[in-house]
């Protein structure tokens, strides 16, 4: 049987360390990326004018746009101003609604995009996908992978220490999101990519077994290079089904269900979590217990604000998020009676192995 060629899209170029925003002008300068530095920069309110002020002796002439609001408006807003010139690449230096608008905008005109990030609140920086508001409620759109991914340690450790949580909730759910597709693979025959489940998987499991804390540059720079390979194991098999599973249809029904809950990472941490005891890993299971107790993440439903009924309601109505995914939630399909008592069963498992 002949090989079958492969073309994996992946950044060109990757940086994770500190005083990587001042720098920037002769990353752009790089001719896989600028070659004579025509760029647009994309940033967002408030901080955003700080950026704008530490890298602009090395950004020369550069176009700077700023957005607001992470909205699908926004972000055709950007690409219709974007249009007006010719651009080698798109710059977009900030957090996740800034660089997701920036993702959008420069896919929709064919111009390279590269990620400046500021915070590691979820895998949006590397990911072929874009979370965008739209009439009341958040969709998530299909874009080009970034050309290059530069994370800048000094504003992620300066930054809130809720959004570098959030972004370990995140890189840890990939581990039940790859478990769940081995599920569909095994059950309903759905073909699987070893290559995106062996990025995804690694980059998580890294983070689950460092030692260090969010104010260890070690640590932060595993948690970017986890969040990093997620989002380029989406690109490999042009789904999300490496970084997806029912961790992620749980936190979208406590979307819709309980809208401002907590943040994005936060309740894929603990759907995660819920997941894994439902799959019977007792292993996984402790050790991703203790890692988010250890970094101060959700372990229980209340963790969040949420009432246990809450949570049950959220689980129930988790598989309509995703109607074509099949993870364990579908698999056991539990009615409401089922869902509360395996939280009982959950809720005594967390006190076993956390205290």
């Amino acid at each position: 049987m002949p090989l079958l060629a492969r073309t994996v899209n992946t950044p060109l170029v990757i940086e994770v360390r500190r005083g990587a925003v001042a720098d920037l002008g002769p990353l752009l300068a790089d001719r896989r990326i600028s070659a004579g530095g025509d760029v647009a920069v994309v940033v967002g309110p408030g901080q955003g004018e700080r950026i704008v002020e530490l890298c602009r002796p090395s950004l020369g002439a550069a176009d700077v746009f700023t957005v607001v609001g992470g909205t699908i408006d926004a972000a055709n807003d950007l690409g219709d101003r974007l249009r007006r010139r010719h651009y080698d690449a798109v710059v977009g230096i900030g957090g996740g609604k800034t660089i997701d608008t920036a993702k959008y905008a420069a896919t929709r005109y064919g111009i390279p995009m590269v990620t400046v990030a500021t915070s590691l609140a979820n895998d949006g920086i590397a990911s072929p996908t874009a979370s965008l508001d739209h009439e009341g409620g958040k969709g998530s759109y299909g874009v080009h992978i970034p050309i290059g991914v530069i994370v800048d340690l000094d504003f992620v450790e300066n930054g809130p220490d809720r959004q570098t949580q959030a972004g370990i909730g995140d890189a840890v759910s990939n581990l039940n999101a790859c478990a769940d597709w081995e599920l569909a693979h095994e059950v309903r025959g759905e073909p699987i990519d070893g290559l995106a489940v062996t990025l995804a998987r690694t980059g998580a499991e890294a983070l689950l077994n460092h030692p260090g804390k969010i104010t260890d540059d070690g640590f932060l720079t595993t948690l970017a290079e986890a969040l990093i390979m997620g989002g380029i194991a989406s690109s490999v098999c042009g789904s999300t089904r490496p970084a997806s599973g029912g961790d992620h249809e749980i936190s979208h029904a406590i979307d819709r269900l309980h809208p401002g809950t907590a943040a994005h990472g936060e309740q894929v941490g603990l759907g995660a979590l819920f997941c894994t005891f439902l799959r019977g890993d007792s292993d996984r299971f402790g050790r991703l217990a203790h890692c988010l107790h250890r970094h101060g993440l959700a372990t229980t439903p209340g963790d969040l604000g949420l009432t246990d009924e809450q949570f049950v309601d959220a689980v129930q109505f988790a598989p309509r998020t995703r109607p074509d995914r099949y993870t364990i939630l579908e698999h056991l399909a539990m009615s409401p009676t089922e869902t509360r008592e395996r939280l009982a069963d959950y809720a005594g498992a967390i006190r076993d192995h956390l205290g």
